[in-house]
């Protein structure tokens, strides 16, 4: 969640001006020139869907500054761009933000996953898994392997909810939306289904959605495999409840 240099879009050519709360005018991008980038362009692919590739080789990437990092993170062109302008406008408003994750591929989340595993291990496989799934995705469902979605700041829901945390979080609410970054894990009060409540996880739409529906349209749970309790994807409803568990703002966005 951090932002504050303009670096030329290769993909987006126009941007429409608008003005914050504070009246400081922000460029964005213009969601109907968002909807002319090609697909060879976006990568599409089920390898990429599922996280088996790498980013650190595609020219689509870019490595984030270490201004805004808190290790190496590196994102998709496109979403690293509107994050700088968004880190601009927030900046502005004194408000900074620091990606703590971004980009991770199957071996990453496969990592990620197989460690706490291990920490679960005195539960049995369903419960194991459903436990780890309050936060964390099996490998080849996560969206972070799209290097769209960004972690921000802090990993925990109560950094949000007093003092610079909740500024931070305030700000977002009102203003990220411009700039194409949505919260996709909400409260589950309105039927939301997967993951548990995430304050920190903003994903960029313009591209995330498209991946989305690629994914929806050529994975199935037989493709969620070579990971330990990778059996249980279909059971689990691993496609249906997590990877389409999102806010309904998310859903409708276009």
């Amino acid at each position: 969640m951090a932002l504050i240099l303009f670096l030329g879009c290769s993909i987006i050519s126009c941007h429409t001006k608008t003005k914050d709360t504070n009246g400081i005018e922000i460029k964005e991008p213009a969601k109907d020139t968002l909807k002319t980038i090609k697909k060879d362009t976006l990568n599409i692919s089920k390898a990429f869907v599922l996280g088996k590739f790498d980013y650190k080789s595609d020219s689509t990437f870019v490595k984030v500054s270490s201004n805004y990092s808190s290790k190496n993170i590196y994102l998709k062109n496109e979403v690293y761009q509107a994050f700088l302008q968004m880190c601009n406008a927030a900046n502005k408003d004194s408000v900074t933000f620091k990606i703590i994750s971004g980009t991770r591929n199957f071996n990453e989340q496969k990592s990620i996953w197989e460690r706490k595993w291990v920490r679960y291990k005195d539960l049995n496989p369903k419960d194991r898994a459903l436990k780890i799934l309050e936060y964390s995705s099996m490998p080849s469902s996560s969206r972070h392997h799209w290097g769209t979605d960004i972690d921000l700041n802090s990993l925990n829901n109560s950094y949000f909810n007093s003092g610079k945390g909740l500024l931070e979080y305030q700000w977002l609410t009102i203003h990220a939306n411009r700039f194409g970054f949505y919260q996709v894990y909400t409260d589950k009060t309105d039927g939301r289904t997967g993951y548990q409540l995430e304050k920190w996880h903003w994903s960029y739409l313009p591209l995330a959605n498209q991946y989305l529906a690629f994914y929806n349209a050529n994975v199935n749970a037989g493709d969620i495999k070579g990971f330990k309790g990778s059996e249980l994807a279909a059971q689990l409803r691993i496609i249906e409840d997590y990877v389409n568990g999102i806010s309904k703002k998310a859903i409708n966005y276009n």
